[in-house]
């Protein structure tokens, strides 16, 4: 099992969204990133859990926990026109944007602000990308100790 970080706006999708959605699943759908692509259709495997991150808010942090229950398959709203996810330069026949699909498994009491995480950048979570200067990726890996220790702040 892998650990992932996954990156979501709450006024786009958010983890309430995930909570009311039908069985608190939903398609990872809309990533438009080869590196963040090629994470989801290659190595995100059905039963990998990640941290639901919200960003580009008030208030950026962990929301709660997620799992892997679909692994990368095309996604299907680069082939919408009406979507605001559409690229015509993503054919049905070789697609080139995948995703994954998630179910809640676990949502935070409190949010656990990246003012939280940062105290630990130069120590426990040293060498994190989430905490690096220039990271802008929506999915990145977490290294198993940076997970336990994350799991440790939440009490």
């Amino acid at each position: 099992m892998r650990h992932w970080l996954m990156k979501t706006e709450p006024s786009t999708f958010g983890i309430d969204d995930l909570a009311r959605a039908p069985r608190r699943t939903t398609s990872w759908e809309g990533v438009r990133n080869y590196q963040a692509r090629n994470m989801l259709r290659d190595d995100f495997g059905r039963g990998d859990l990640a941290f639901l991150y919200h960003s580009s808010c008030p208030e950026p942090g962990i929301a709660g926990i997620v799992e892997v229950v679909r692994t990368g398959y095309p996604d299907a709203s680069a082939w919408n026109p009406s979507s605001e996810h559409y690229d015509a330069k993503s054919p049905e026949n070789k697609p080139l944007w995948y995703t994954v699909d998630v179910k809640l498994k676990q949502r935070f009491d409190a949010l656990l602000p990246l003012e939280a995480l940062r105290k630990h950048a130069e120590g426990r979570l040293s060498g994190m990308l989430l905490l690096r200067r220039g990271n802008r990726l929506s999915i990145t890996p977490v290294e198993a100790a940076h997970w336990r220790f994350i799991l440790s702040l939440l009490g």
